[in-house]
């Protein structure tokens, strides 16, 4: 006697939409409703505070005794020393859900940092190799996540606090989203 097919594995299909669904991730650039920060962002913020410029400027040394995360688009990228790359920051707040295009798909979805700045840093970074050089390259209007600590010094451009970045994480322009989009994405 032969077993029909159908009735070996009943539950194959619902099994196999979960495993699919369980096995999706937001990736590098962050594509779900709300902000998934990478494993090694994980680490690299635990302990880290946030940057608050205002605070920075009025405590100085209490802000240089650990290390500080924000993000921050970039406005401008120089040569730094030691093969460093040396960024203008303009300080943006996290928003608290991504938008997304459409909200039955996290690949819709996009990181949302706010339109308002909310101050100036300088970060001295090593990029890796996909983010120095390319397409995707750390330019103007990328967006960053840093986490590192605030020296001494001061940029000799605009006097904004000089951030060594131990780490960051990157998303190149229209790989991420600020409020002012919202009218353009259904959500």
């Amino acid at each position: 006697m032969v077993a029909d097919p159908k009735n070996l594995l009943p539950g194959l299909p619902v099994a196999v939409a979960v495993l699919v669904a369980a096995c999706h991730s937001a990736g590098v650039y962050g594509h779900a409703r709300l902000y998934a920060p990478l494993d090694d962002e994980k680490a690299a913020v635990a302990g880290a505070r946030e940057y608050d410029p205002v605070m920075a400027q009025r405590q100085p040394e209490e802000w240089r005794k650990g290390a500080v995360a924000l993000f921050g688009v970039v406005e401008s990228r120089t040569p730094g020393p030691g093969g460093r790359a040396s960024l203008k920051l303009s300080v943006r707040a996290l928003s608290p859900q991504n938008l997304c295009d459409n909200q039955n798909d996290d690949d819709s979805c996009r990181v949302t940092v706010s339109g308002r700045e909310f101050g100036i840093v300088s970060v001295l970074v090593a990029l890796k190799a996909e983010d120095d050089v390319g397409p995707r390259s750390v330019a103007p209007k990328s967006l960053l996540r840093v986490v590192g600590t605030i020296g001494q010094d001061v940029s000799s451009g605009d006097g904004s606090p000089v951030l060594r970045a131990t780490w960051y994480r990157h998303w190149p322009p229209f790989f991420y989203v600020t409020p002012a989009s919202a009218r353009d994405m259904r959500q």
